[in-house]
């Protein structure tokens, strides 16, 4: 698997990248690296251990709760619940330490493993080195230490993990939903019962596709990543609108009466003047990628609203968001942080939000996505080049330089080298679909000539 941490966590085909013996080995280096920063100091520590339907989640989690407790960790098991849950009930129960065992988006084979530090916030970038580092130490023979008697660590299910979390969601809305018709798809996936009962409660009328999860269907063809079974439910049962989540529910997407899909840049544009109007948009900001389509940052600019890009990665906007202050931030693939409310990407969160607006408005969803005009983006991936020299190519800067003026000011161009393959993503941006494949086919000539 190479360095074991990327940038969400711990991940791989479970029983083969991912085994029982990692994630053991993981949580111990965990709670080892966690005690001698002082994190346990002074009191009995307590983690926060969840998952998604995964089969291999059973375990994998069975693995990691084995880890803990060995090291000395109370466990508090909360079963099949969302990826900000886990980070929610660790906060909110003053835990020590979160685990949530998903893969997200990925295919059901894959499964993966990410720590929460106190508070329910992502583990600092040195924190998992160290533990990667302690992990590799005792996996080729150091000996742990390793508590016995009365120090070993207790392990208890938390029932009330569901009820308390989907309480925080409706307790944060700023209106109900009564009178709206919702479709739900929940990509069989960590929300099928917490996003159906969450919205029921809310008030409004919901159907639920999606919401039978086996171990087995996770993501398969339904969720965030496959919209077309929420798009004609949406439009066969007559629904105002319809909320779809990826597996670990940390992401929203959003179709509207119509069918057409409303994206996270267009739901983040919807979001930033319903918090401006209520006096919650910090620094009057909102935080997007390098990726957020041009249409957003142009209806930001209309609107009066800053808009700070980061690099791509829900990580960057959440560092920035913290650093700075911020209150919203997110990205087009539909991870939505709203930080008032949760230290994460919350997809049950983000879709209640967008509801609460239309139900508060009396507009249609298309009505207030239509805040932003989608342009349309091409994306060509160039494999096999040089893409380390890709910011010092003469001919490359040329050949960016006489698009960008083609382009004007209704345009873009964004070349960006791979972070895991040997190839650079050339994505071009423009107000007609045929300029901007024309544009992206001959900047991918030149990076092939230049960089191949």
């Amino acid at each position: 698997m190479g360095r074991l941490f990327g940038t969400d966590g711990v991940r791989g085909v479970a029983n083969a990248d991912l085994t029982a013996e990692l994630a053991l080995g993981l949580s111990v280096a965990a709670a080892h690296v966690l005690a001698e920063a002082g994190t346990f100091e002074g009191h009995r520590p307590t983690a926060v251990v969840g998952r998604d339907p995964r089969a291999s989640g059973e375990f994998l989690e069975a693995a990691v709760v084995a880890g803990l407790a060995s090291a000395g960790v109370d466990v508090l098991r909360v079963g099949v619940l969302p990826t900000p849950a886990v980070a929610y009930l660790t906060g909110a129960l003053g835990a020590d330490l979160g685990v949530m065992l998903s893969a997200s988006h990925n295919a059901m084979p894959d499964n993966g493993i990410k720590f929460f530090a106190r508070g329910g916030h992502k583990l600092a970038d040195e924190l998992e080195d160290s533990i990667e580092s302690v992990y590799e130490q005792h996996r080729t023979g150091a000996p742990w230490d390793r508590p016995t008697g009365a120090g070993v660590g207790r392990v208890s299910d938390y029932d009330e993990g569901f009820d308390k979390y989907v309480a925080h969601l409706i307790g944060v809305l700023p209106n109900r939903l009564d009178g709206l018709k919702i479709v739900l798809d929940e990509a069989h996936g960590a929300a099928a019962r917490v996003s159906p009962e969450a919205f029921a409660r809310a008030g409004a009328e919901i159907v639920t596709i999606g919401a039978e999860p086996d171990g087995l269907n996770i993501n398969d063809g339904c969720g965030s990543t496959h919209l077309d079974l929420l798009k004609r439910a949406v439009v066969e049962h007559g629904a105002d609108l319809g909320i779809a989540h990826d597996g670990d529910a940390d992401r929203c997407l959003a179709v509207d009466a119509a069918g057409d899909e409303v994206d996270g840049d267009q739901i983040l544009a919807v979001l930033a003047l319903a918090m401006r109007e209520a006096g919650q948009l910090r620094g009057n900001t909102v935080v997007g990628t390098v990726m957020s389509n041009l249409g957003f940052k142009l209806a930001m600019e209309r609107e009066g609203i800053e808009l700070v890009q980061t690099g791509v990665g829900d990580r960057y906007v959440l560092e920035s968001m913290k650093e700075h202050g911020y209150a919203l931030g997110g990205e087009q693939s539909g991870h939505v942080i709203i930080l008032d409310h949760a230290t994460t990407g919350d997809g049950t969160l983000t879709g209640l939000m967008l509801a609460a607006r239309v139900a508060a408005t009396g507009r249609t969803l298309a009505e207030l996505a239509g805040v932003m005009q989608r342009l349309p983006q091409v994306l060509v991936n160039v494999p096999d080049v040089d893409k380390s020299r890709v910011g010092t190519s003469a001919e490359l800067a040329a050949a960016v330089a006489d698009a960008e003026r083609e382009l004007g000011s209704t345009g873009r161009v964004l070349l960006r080298p791979s972070g895991t393959e040997p190839l650079v993503r050339v994505m071009v941006e423009a107000a007609d679909i045929e300029q901007a494949r024309a544009v992206a086919g001959r900047l991918a000539d030149v990076v092939k000539s230049a960089l191949g």
